[in-house]
């Protein structure tokens, strides 16, 4: 079997193999590594963060929901810039996870479209090598300057055979199990771990692969006319896809951060209040409500709400009390050079009817009417 670094049988442009075979994105295109078996794109790693993330959660849509928040401290990218893709469940609960940018996702199913690889799952090349029978090793495949990595969690790597060294003492120094006698020589061999099985066996069901959600994989028998017509209208509804992604995710944030501040407002104000449940609700059940069950519920969350729009720009507010009396909202906060000018500013800016007073003791406070 000739290595994916070795093969030179390149595919011209608008040819269309269709009949499978395990390609590798190379600088010039896809080539062909073994013409057998399911119809696979390997892509570099080196573009791809794997991860192994703990989601213990019932239901796929669930585990995708909570995936960007799950992962959004481990990558140094904002999570709106990146496509998330899901694999196998490594270990009860985890799962491996698979981080790329946009742009790359878009040039590689480009680069694969061209040539008629559009149907072809896509993997990440370090996934072709299997984890390690040797407990917590590193099983790891060296050619051409380059090597391949898989970690003993399922999750894996590539890098420069001159850094790898550098990777491997970083992480502990992790045995390092050689995969058919391609070991790096950089590091200390544990062993060698020799499989003949094939390729195209290796990757009939691969871990993971990064054809998913918005860049679903499409149909092989699609003619060359739809073809490229689908993937004009798909560069369209991937751009929208993504800026929808971004503006539900920023929203998420906005959101979580203004119910933690209200939550941190009650318990100032009713510390042995316990927040259960819906937080509009619990908030509501701690005023006091008019005549024939009237309106100072529906009053004040509005007027929090909107109070709350208008100072999220200001930056971290510590407030130390929080009033409602006869349709105002008065609200006592700490004071900080210039805070008070940037309140005042933000509450007009939104149209809020607000005085804004500093106090001797350096408080600042905030009253502001319903209407």
């Amino acid at each position: 079997m000739r290595s994916v670094h070795e093969s030179n049988v390149t595919v011209e442009p608008g040819s269309d193999p269709r009949a499978g075979g395990v390609w590798t994105l190379a600088a010039g295109g896809p080539i062909i590594n073994e013409p057998e078996g399911p119809a696979t794109l390997l892509v570099p790693t080196e573009q791809a963060l794997l991860l192994a993330v703990d989601l213990p959660l019932s239901s796929r849509a669930k585990r995708l929901e909570a995936l960007p928040f799950a992962i959004e401290d481990r990558i140094a990218e904002p999570v709106e810039s990146v496509h998330l893709a899901i694999g196998a469940e490594i270990s009860p609960k985890r799962y491996l996870v698979a981080v790329v940018r946009h742009e790359t996702m878009l040039r590689w199913i480009a680069e694969a479209e061209f040539v008629g690889l559009g149907h072809a799952a896509m993997v990440p090349d370090a996934l072709t090598l299997p984890v390690a029978e040797l407990e917590s090793a590193w099983m790891a495949d060296s050619q051409r300057g380059r090597v391949l990595v898989r970690s003993h969690d399922g999750a894996g790597f590539a890098c420069d055979a001159l850094i790898f060294a550098t990777a491997w003492q970083a992480a502990g120094q992790p045995p390092v199990m050689a995969w058919n006698q391609h070991g790096p020589a950089e590091v200390p061999i544990a062993g060698v771990q020799i499989d003949s099985k094939p390729l195209s066996e290796r990757v009939r069901n691969p871990p993971i692969d990064l054809r998913q959600g918005i860049y679903a994989r499409r149909r092989a028998g699609l003619s060359n006319a739809w073809r490229r017509a689908a993937w004009i209208v798909g560069i369209g509804a991937t751009a929208h896809a993504a800026i929808l992604l971004a503006d539900t995710v920023a929203l998420r944030i906005i959101a979580d951060r203004r119910e933690a501040d209200t939550r941190a407002l009650v318990q100032q104000t009713a510390p042995g209040m316990a927040l259960q449940g819906d937080l509009a609700t619990s908030v509501a059940a701690l005023l006091p409500v008019g005549g024939g069950g009237g309106g100072v519920p529906q009053t004040f969350m509005p007027l929090v709400s909107r109070i709350s729009a208008a100072l999220a720009p200001v930056g971290a507010i510590n407030a130390r009390a929080l009033e409602f009396q006869a349709e105002t909202l008065v609200m006592d906060i700490d004071g900080q050079p210039g805070l008070a000018a940037r309140i005042r500013g933000a509450l007009e800016g939104a149209r809020i009817k607000a005085t804004v007073t500093e106090s001797p003791d350096g408080a600042i406070r905030i009253s502001a009417g319903a209407a």
